[in-house]
């Protein structure tokens, strides 16, 4: 039984961008890091509104597409402000 190869969506919006040194997450991860459910990350895969890939029946996000698209609406700023790196910021400034 041969099993078709999955092949990487969601790039067609994303054309003649390197994609080299790119930072790839899990969705749970880049949940975390966000300060939201990984359901909002799963909403924005399907609309295609960040970058994607599948490795091994798996979703891999773009760390910088996940960080535009959080600050893309203030309700998901204040989430990644409050809740994911965001919370980090004050502590990294003050050490300059």
């Amino acid at each position: 039984m041969i099993l078709p190869e999955h092949k990487s969506t969601g790039f067609e919006l994303f054309n003649g961008e390197s994609l080299e040194n790119v930072l790839w997450l899990s969705i749970s991860e880049a949940a975390i890091l966000g300060g939201v459910k990984a359901k909002t990350i799963r909403r924005a895969i399907q609309s295609n509104i960040i970058k994607y890939k599948i490795t091994n029946n798996r979703y891999e996000v773009d760390f910088a597409s996940v960080l535009e698209y959080l600050h893309s609406k203030t309700k998901l700023k204040n989430k990644l402000d409050q809740f994911g790196l965001g919370q980090y910021v004050d502590k990294w400034r003050g050490r300059n």
